[in-house]
């Protein structure tokens, strides 16, 4: 059975994707769908850069892992890697994370990162374990 979706405004942004420009516009453990700017995240070339992709595809993935494993787990990134197809040079370019294996100690997510004329610009997959949730030591 489907977990019901979140409400993106109850994802905390972080820092990190605050400085990003990342959007949650869907939040679930089926599905996460951000979108970033490309403006503000390309290399010297002008391109997006290709950290910045990973860095949305991490966002994503974490995000499902971790509506995943709540209430009594959290979500910790252990491996990342992207394929970078085609570059993009202005717009927005948007991330769907779908999951690859949901399952007690790991989650896995492939990110499928598409640019304003749904074109792929790369293809990541994330893998997070699963970890009990620290205890409040109150």
């Amino acid at each position: 059975m489907s977990e019901p979706a979140v409400q993106p405004s109850d994802i905390p942004p972080g820092a990190l994707n605050e400085k990003m420009g990342i959007v949650v516009l869907e939040a679930s453990p089926e599905r996460v769908v951000a979108t970033m700017p490309v403006e503000g995240n390309t290399q010297p070339y002008g391109l997006l850069h290709g950290g910045a992709s990973v860095v949305l595809a991490e966002s994503l993935g974490s995000v499902g892992s971790m509506l995943h494993a709540q209430p009594d787990r959290i979500a910790v990134g252990v491996d990342i890697n992207a394929t970078h197809h085609r570059s993009a040079r202005s717009g927005t370019v948007t991330g769907v994370a779908t999951p690859v294996h949901l399952g007690r100690s790991t989650a896995c997510y492939e990110v499928v990162i598409t640019d304003a004329e749904d074109r792929r610009v790369c293809t990541a997959r994330i893998t997070c374990a699963l970890i009990d949730a620290p205890r409040d030591r109150g």
